[in-house]
């Protein structure tokens, strides 16, 4: 049997397909590609923004055909959107077999079996939860993966739905984080990035007993381990010993995920940031001071309710100042059951998008000015896979998340090789192997 999963949203979600595939496995069912060839089908959904709903209910939509044409196919819709959304989606779409949301996926094997024994549709949503096999996975790399440090958020950002989706924060114990990470290093694991919707504030569930800086410093201690990322930080709990964990330490990579959302003190007062502008400038000069190549990533968010054009010339004027070396830009989305779902809207989508083309043009000329820095350089590059760019290059990415494209075999795969940097564009640059 095979089974087909495609992902929508973040890294978390991504790791929970590869949950997904670890379990089904178990089932007897194989990955395979080919949407066409499979008998099981799962769309693990993002709630985030309201497009991908949109791109969901189209791709659910399209199934339609499929499910006549092979109607012993199993159809199956799960995380986030699932979670919010419940029983809307099988009475929208009749032919979904199975519905399940982000603190069931361990009950996928039961739901499959049930459904095909009374071959009637099932939705199977719990509030909250915890999987205590969340580190059982089916990884797509052998060398680098997923590692979640916690689940849930509780910082109830007036624009964001994750909080109702994923429940609360919880953080998983320290032993057990460990425990994984080593195991997977005698797997051939090279990079892993952690997770967590919030990194920065793991442990303040479990009465202090842990730190983030606390785990980065005794992963980083593991032997083999190349490279640590994490993802997501939020700037109000990015405290002074992380940043000098950071710098201290060889295997911690020197980039930042840093989401600002907006320049204007207004604005994110409105959001529920907990921050200020200059707060966040203050932690961005303490990166800049002690870290001074660490590279700096941000999210944004044009057009909020309230957002004016003087608040939005507060975040390009923090653009501008900080030069992020990427940005992740999106125009407000409002989600039914935040705050911000009920604040007044008055401003014009043609004026939210014209403020967002003009943020993206100053952003990726700086992220062009800053690559165009590094032509010439030689730097160390974890090889991913195969290239889009053209036969027989290679992707792979520079210890500050810049992706680099350059020829190569495919035996350099999982490999940490250098390159000298020969181009750049604004998202990647090019390169050649260092015969050195």
């Amino acid at each position: 049997m095979k089974a087909y999963i495609k992902t929508f949203g973040c890294q978390m979600n991504e790791n929970d397909s590869e949950r997904m595939m670890y379990l089904i496995e178990k089932e007897g069912y194989s990955r395979t590609y080919n949407i066409k060839d499979s008998d099981l089908i799962i769309l693990n959904t993002c709630a985030v923004r309201e497009k991908a709903k949109n791109r969901l209910y189209g791709h659910i939509g399209n199934l339609k055909n499929l499910k006549y044409k092979k109607n012993n196919v199993l159809i199956c819709i799960g995380g986030c959107i699932s979670q919010s959304l419940r029983e809307k989606i099988l009475k929208d779409f009749p032919f979904v077999d199975i519905v399940f949301g982000t603190h069931n996926i361990a009950e996928i094997p039961q739901l499959i079996k049930k459904r095909l024994k009374t071959n009637k549709n099932i939705c199977s949503i719990h509030e909250e939860g915890f999987d205590p096999g969340i580190f059982k996975v089916k990884r797509e790399k052998i060398f680098k993966a997923y590692v979640p440090i916690s689940i849930g958020c509780d910082n109830y950002c007036s624009y964001c739905i994750v909080p109702f989706v994923r429940g609360r924060e919880k953080s998983i114990e320290e032993e057990k984080i460990i425990e994984n990470v080593k195991d997977l290093v005698i797997k051939g694991v090279i990079e892993i990035m952690l997770l967590g919707q919030n990194v920065n504030s793991y442990g303040n569930d479990l009465n202090g007993k842990y730190s983030f800086s606390g785990l980065l410093e005794k992963i980083s201690d593991i032997k083999g381990l190349k490279r640590i990322r994490f993802m997501t930080s939020h700037p109000k709990d990015f405290s002074l010993d992380i940043i000098d964990m950071i710098k201290s330490r060889d295997n911690l990579v020197k980039h930042i995920h840093l989401p600002l959302q907006s320049g204007s003190d207004k604005i994110l007062k409105k959001m529920n940031r907990s921050y200020t502008r200059k707060y966040y400038f203050n932690i961005i000069s303490n990166i800049r001071r002690k870290i001074p190549h660490c590279a700096i990533t941000t999210d944004i968010i044009v057009g909020f309710p309230g957002e004016e054009r003087s608040d939005f010339m507060k975040t390009l004027d923090m653009i501008k100042s900080i030069r992020y070396n990427r940005a992740f830009t999106f125009i407000y989305s409002p989600r039914e059951g935040t705050k911000a779902f009920k604040m007044n809207d008055c401003i014009q989508l043609d004026d939210k998008k014209k403020w967002f083309r003009e943020l993206i043009d100053i952003q990726q000329k700086i992220s062009f000015d800053e690559n165009k820095k590094i032509v010439g350089k030689k730097f160390e590059v974890l090889v991913e896979g195969n290239s889009k760019k053209g036969l027989n290059m290679l992707e792979g990415r520079m210890e500050n998340n810049t992706v680099v494209n350059f020829k190569g075999g495919k035996d350099l795969i999982g490999r940490i090789v250098p390159v000298i940097i020969t181009g750049a564009r604004s998202f990647y640059v090019t390169g050649d192997l260092s015969k050195e």
